[in-house]
């Protein structure tokens, strides 16, 4: 029997000591002295958060496929047991061999989200590791990034030795084989990360050095060694079908975000919203087809015994195979007490007949996200999604007996004006007014409408990398005028209203668009107490702003400046394959109001079709 890290004491007085004991159903156990190498793979948040990441799912039963690796899991202990391990210093330890993760030849940490970093930092600290990859030795070992936030790594560049920017599948093998090639030939922990920086989309910070001008900006960002490239190259897996899956993924013991299966049925997204991250990074579009998923969908809910299946990729409405596989999927499992869940789906005739047929209207809310109340800031943000759109779905799914529908916006875009503020509120009126269009004795009782409003972040690799935001306050003064336009619709009581919380906001832009010198403020935050930042209920903004009082830098440089056509980026040296020229021509669009078609109804010159693939290639003979 495994010996567990923590005593029964501590769990017994520890919330859900599930999360810290393994030994689910698909976790995989090895014998140490038959692998070379030992990965602790990283989500810095709660199990249950972590648990629900695919991504993470996915390199765990790569890398345990190969026989010289053996792949464990860690997440960020909670308040109450990282309280105890600082105070009794007990290391932190992988959930398979329940052994200390400062044993393991590589510490992989997935960035999510800016506001769990932090908890990097925790979990670095309570593995009683070194903070900064300069202080690591080979008794350390070798702390690697990946994720949408390594897309902007210089904010966390002191704390990483390697980044990996782009999707896992591609070169990891080759660094591991790099890896036990440098450790076989005696090889010193900077030979190897050299040997590491010439593998393509590997990225070693310590191997490059930034200068500034005299107001503040990026100057020059310049490899320090010959091995270190000027450019780091995304990676992006092009033949879907043929990519490593997850056929037998770890089932947890305890309730995790989404418990279910979840079949990737495609990645990348044809829309191009300007606002949009993810619809920049992950271009071009690539799917997977119908009959693989199928086979994955029979394969994996036999090996889980889930009793829940979720497509997932961020617009399910645009993959071409969506109408087969939905009804296979219907009519395979229905009245099998399996559950299918169709997220990301545009509101449309057949996706309503499609949840029709698959959840208990009862039950279930239905989301649009329009992200602006008016036409104009649609058009400004290239939503692709019109007024007639949004309540001609909305009318449908009322008629077929949903009475509950969430709406999600975003306040502080650019260009935005009062009037569009007010249009949230006036939009969601609308869609109520549509339900009670509906003859009385048709309703399905009181309809509910939830209209939330996140605040603009400009993201890295966006159009707009260029905007400025707004102060906290500014943000906080535009949800009170949304909220008090819907104190005065005619079906307010109807309707509901939350926001976002303006600090954390703050925060998210600084970290978001940071540089090498909003590292320390991060330590000196950890230092001061701050941990699971993206936690309502954990969040304090009184130390993180002590935390730029203490380190002398400046929140504001970072939020309020607007950045000049030419300004040098601190993410600047990495190619996603999206041009920088594509992104400044759709920032000038925007502030024409002028809308590009998504990617299947004209080529807008991107630059993804680089990559030679997806949706760039549709259709198109080979040459």
């Amino acid at each position: 029997m495994r010996k567990l890290a923590l005593t029964d004491e501590i769990l017994l007085n520890i919330e859900k000591p599930a999360r810290y004991t393994g030994g689910e159903v698909n976790s995989v156990m090895k014998d140490t002295e038959k692998v070379d190498i030992r990965f602790a793979m990283c989500f810095p948040d709660v199990y249950e958060i972590g648990m629900s990441h695919l991504g993470i799912q996915i390199l765990y039963d790569m890398f345990n496929r190969r026989e010289d690796v053996w792949c464990e899991r860690v997440y960020s202990p909670w308040v109450d047991l990282h309280k105890i391990m600082k105070e009794q210093q007990i290391p932190l330890f992988a959930l398979e061999s329940q052994e200390p993760v400062r044993k393991f030849d590589f510490l992989g940490i997935t960035l999510q989200y800016e506001m769990c970093y932090t908890n990097v930092l925790q979990i670095l600290d309570l593995s009683q590791i070194p903070l900064h990859s300069a202080d690591r030795t080979w008794e350390d070992p070798i702390v690697i990034g990946g994720g949408p936030c390594a897309y902007n790594p210089e904010p966390l560049a002191e704390f990483f030795d390697l980044f990996y920017i782009g999707e896992g599948e591609t070169v990891y093998d080759q660094l591991l084989d790099t890896y036990k090639r440098c450790r076989r030939e005696g090889n010193s922990r900077l030979q190897f990360l050299e040997c590491a920086a010439g593998i393509e989309g590997i990225y070693v910070p310590g191997l490059y050095e930034p200068s500034y001008h005299e107001d503040g900006t990026l100057a020059d960002f310049r490899p320090l060694s010959p091995h270190a490239p000027a450019k780091v190259k995304k990676q992006a897996v092009m033949a879907m079908d043929e990519a490593v899956y997850p056929m037998n993924p770890v089932v947890p013991f305890i309730k995790a975000t989404q418990d279910r299966v979840v079949l990737e049925i495609m990645r990348g997204c044809i829309r191009g919203c300007r606002f949009c991250q993810a619809g920049m990074i992950y271009r071009p579009t690539r799917e997977r087809s119908a009959e693989t998923l199928k086979q994955y969908a029979r394969t994996m809910l036999d090996n889980t015994g889930h009793e829940e299946i979720c497509l997932s990729s961020l617009s399910s409405s645009d993959y071409s195979g969506l109408q087969e596989l939905v009804t296979f999927l219907i009519e395979e499992y229905q009245g099998r007490g399996i559950n299918i869940s169709l997220p990301s789906l545009r509101i449309d005739a057949f996706s309503l007949d499609a949840m029709q047929k698959v959840q208990d209207i009862r039950k279930s809310s239905l989301t649009f996200a329009p992200e602006a109340g008016s036409q104009r800031m649609r058009n400004v943000i290239n939503k692709g999604l019109t007024e007639e759109d949004i309540l001609e779905g909305a009318g449908q799914a009322f008629a077929g007996g949903w009475s509950k529908v969430k709406l999600y916006f975003m306040l502080g875009l650019p260009t935005e004006t009062e009037e569009d503020m007010q249009e949230i509120a006036v939009l969601a009126d609308k869609v109520a007014r549509t339900y009670y269009e509906i003859p009385k004795e048709q309703r399905h009782g009181k309809c509910q409408i939830t209209a939330s409003t996140s605040f603009f972040v400009p993201k890295p690799f966006t159009p707009y990398q260029w905007a400025s935001m707004c102060p906290a306050e500014e943000y906080v003064r535009r949800a009170a005028v949304v909220k008090h336009a819907f104190a005065g619709q005619l079906n307010r009581k109807s309707l509901k209203y939350n926001w976002h919380d303006a600090e954390v906001t703050i925060l998210e832009g600084v970290f978001a668009r940071g540089d090498r010198r909003v590292g320390p403020v991060l330590e000196e935050a950890y230092r001061l107490g701050c941990l699971f930042d993206s936690w309502t209920e954990t969040f304090h903004n009184e130390p993180w702003m002590q935390a730029f009082e203490n380190t002398g830098v400046d929140p504001d440089f970072y939020t309020l400046r607007s950045r000049s056509e030419e300004e040098l980026f601190p993410w600047d040296f990495i190619e996603i394959g999206v041009s920088r020229t594509f992104l400044r021509r759709e920032w000038e669009l925007a502030m024409k109001e002028t809308v590009t078609p998504n990617c299947r109804q004209q080529c807008s010159g991107c630059g993804a079709s680089g990559f030679g693939g997806g949706v760039c290639h549709e259709g198109k003979s080979e040459v």
